[in-house]
């Protein structure tokens, strides 16, 4: 019996959908409904006329056929004008009644002059009685805005009982209202809208397009457990507002689904195409939780360095050098040198660039930063005048196996990058560090701090021989959301998976910031340099990554530590509870930007830098790590490794 009955469902709610996704009617069927309608008009006010007001008197040789079809033909002419047949009808709205209501007047306006000033000068008489006509404009009106409303009345009571999950609207201004009117009409949408919600503090008890409006608050956690609402829709214009790392906290932890909208322009529910792109919805993202601040910056001064320049940007296929490519190409460059040693993914980058940036000259180039001479190659060939150097191996565990790697990759390449630049005259060279350089615990953040302290020394050096040589700054920012290989990628995969999420450590925390947001703030940096300086970015307040482990697994709609569990693995090697942004004894001094601050850091001799540094590149082609290690303990003395087989090397 129950499996009967749930069979009936099934076919209820088949059927349903089945008629709630039916296509649209043609123009023709519409604007045939339309004359059918108008026909129906004019002879239910001939009856009125005849029995109010004595119709018949109006002449034996009159028939009421012509006089019918002679209405209609207007109509229809007044149809084509104000095109009342072009809009769909379930998604009519306030502008089609418009456009019916002028086109029945236009109609009656054409009957009623052509009655009175045509036809009974010529033919002694009037052809239609007016009150008729008066009548018929007003049963025409009412039924073409009876048959619309009708129309949207059904498809919406059938879209209602379709068995879509219900979801309430988090904002109750114009966006929210707009989302569930959109919602409500239109076809093959995965959510019902049952309510809207509004602030605490926001008026209360009263209803929004026939839907009852509630303060955000446990008592409405409750009432959405009791109704089975498990979504949540958050307009852009709310998302603006609020801070959701705060106000959305109450609905993440009881795991409720948090969806919101793209921006969108005026709804007018006549176009499919349009209709298609403004209900599309979207989870929303673990970075709108993290209290991110909007960043600005003097696109300007950004734009004097970069219009009409060639602009290097290394290791240009990878999350960083891609997305800054992305925003070079904003500021009319010359061209922008896209250099890789990953053949597929620079391949990829370079199709998608020129299909999205027809206009802008991008030059893929193979090519690895260890490599000196195939360095020299290309800046002998193209000549920079701005080097963004982004290439760089990152992840600290697999540094921590391979140091010799490392110092190729983040030491030398740096080097070689720096040395062509002021070969061949770059103007100003923009390094791409770490937060993990400051009191490096890892191969990883050592190997970065060296290659700091080779491109400030560097430039100290040249700026005493020659005041307009190449300017060299320097960019310390910590993770990057969504960044090839980061934790959230990673706990994404996870989830997908099924669980469990694995974290290191329950009390380690780290700085995030978005790519764009990085990569916006080393644009600025780049501008705000006169050489030498080490930026550090404003990375907001720090993340606790269990934290964030439990929200991402609720924002995906499952529950943290039941249906995926997390479990904690232990400190990686060369990994630290907490990432510093500044060395102790480091301070730091504003600049223009709130958002970037330079680091007052210790400075070294070039010489002895340069030596120290060619011992150590030496030392790498022996692969004796423990050397390699040793070595750069020396250069960088607050180097202390911890969860690492190079900690005897500080006892």
């Amino acid at each position: 019996m129950m499996l009967t009955n749930k069979m009936k469902e099934l076919r209820h709610s088949d059927m349903l959908s089945h008629v709630s996704g039916l296509g649209y009617l043609p123009r023709w069927s519409v604007l045939l409904l339309d004359v059918l309608i108008c026909l129906i008009a004019f002879w239910v006010s001939v009856l009125i006329g005849k029995g109010v007001f004595e119709y018949q008197e109006l002449g034996k040789d009159m028939t009421l056929w012509v006089q019918c079809l002679s209405t209609v033909g207007v109509q229809i002419i007044c149809f084509w004008i104000f095109h009342t047949y072009s809009g769909i009808l379930r998604y009519s709205t306030f502008v089609d009644t418009l456009k019916i209501l002028f086109s029945v007047l236009l109609n009656g306006a054409v009957l009623l002059l052509t009655n009175n000033f045509i036809l009974r000068p010529i033919i002694g008489q009037k052809y239609f009685l007016d009150t008729v006509i008066i009548i018929y404009i007003l049963v025409a009106f009412v039924l073409l805005f009876c048959l619309r409303v009708g129309v949207k009345t059904l498809y919406e009571t059938l879209q209602h009982s379709a068995g879509n999950p219900k979801v309430l609207i988090y904002g109750t201004k114009a966006a929210g209202i707009a989302i569930a009117k959109m919602l409500r009409s239109a076809g093959n949408t995965p959510y019902r809208p049952v309510g809207f919600i509004c602030d605490p503090n926001d008026k209360q008890h009263f209803e929004l397009v026939g839907m009852h409006v509630f303060p955000l608050n446990q008592k409405l956690i409750d009432y959405m457990e009791s109704r089975n609402i498990r979504h949540v829709i958050v307009s852009p214009i709310k998302m603006q507002e609020i801070n959701p790392a705060k106000d959305l906290q109450l609905l993440i932890e009881n795991n409720i689904h948090i969806l919101t909208t793209p921006y969108f322009t005026a709804f007018d529910g006549n176009s499919d195409s349009d209709i298609k792109r403004m209900v599309r919805i979207d989870s929303i993202q673990i970075e709108d939780l993290l209290e991110r601040p909007t960043i600005k910056i003097n696109t300007e001064n950004v734009r004097n360095i970069i219009s009409k320049k060639v602009v290097m940007v290394t290791g240009a296929a990878g999350s960083i050098g891609s997305e800054l490519v992305r925003q070079v190409q904003k500021y009319n460059p010359k061209a922008i040198i896209l250099l890789e040693q990953a053949e597929s993914p620079l391949h990829d980058l370079k199709l998608d660039l020129s299909n999205k940036f027809p206009n802008t000259r991008f030059i893929p180039i193979i090519a690895d930063v260890r490599n000196r001479e195939r360095i020299e190659e290309v800046f002998m060939d193209f000549r920079p005048d701005v080097v963004y150097h982004a290439a760089a191996y990152k992840h600290v565990p697999l540094m921590e196996s391979h140091p010799n790697e490392a110092v190729r990759a983040n030491v030398l390449g740096t080097k070689n990058m720096a040395d062509m630049a002021v070969k061949y005259g770059v103007e100003r060279f923009v390094m791409i560090s770490t937060d993990k350089a400051v009191n490096p615990t890892n191969i990883m953040g050592t190997s970065k701090r060296i290659a700091e302290i080779y491109v400030q020394s560097l430039f100290k050096k040249l700026q005493k021989e020659n005041p307009n040589c190449t300017k060299f700054i320097t960019t310390r920012f910590g993770n990057v959301l969504g960044s090839n290989g980061s934790v959230i990628p990673y706990f994404k995969k996870q989830i997908a998976a099924g669980g469990p999420v694995t974290v290191t450590h329950p009390d380690i925390i780290r700085y995030f910031m978005t790519i764009p947001e990085a990569c916006c703030l080393v644009m600025e940096a780049s501008t705000l340099g006169n050489g030498g300086e080490i930026f550090v970015f404003d990375m907001g307040r720090p993340v606790k990554i269990l934290d964030l482990a439990k929200n991402m697994i609720r924002l995906a709609g499952y529950v943290p530590g039941k249906e995926i569990p997390i479990t904690f693995t232990g400190l990686r090697p060369g990994e630290k509870l907490y990432e510093e942004l500044l060395n102790q004894k480091e301070t730091t001094i504003p600049t223009d930007n709130e958002k970037i601050m330079v680091a007052r850091v210790r400075e070294f001799p070039f010489d002895e830098v340069s030596k120290n540094i060619d011992q150590l590149i030496e030392l790498t082609a022996h692969n004796k790590p423990f050397m390699t290690v040793q070595k750069m303990k020396e250069i960088v003395p607050e180097y202390i490794s911890k969860n690492s087989v190079y900690e005897q090397l500080d006892k």
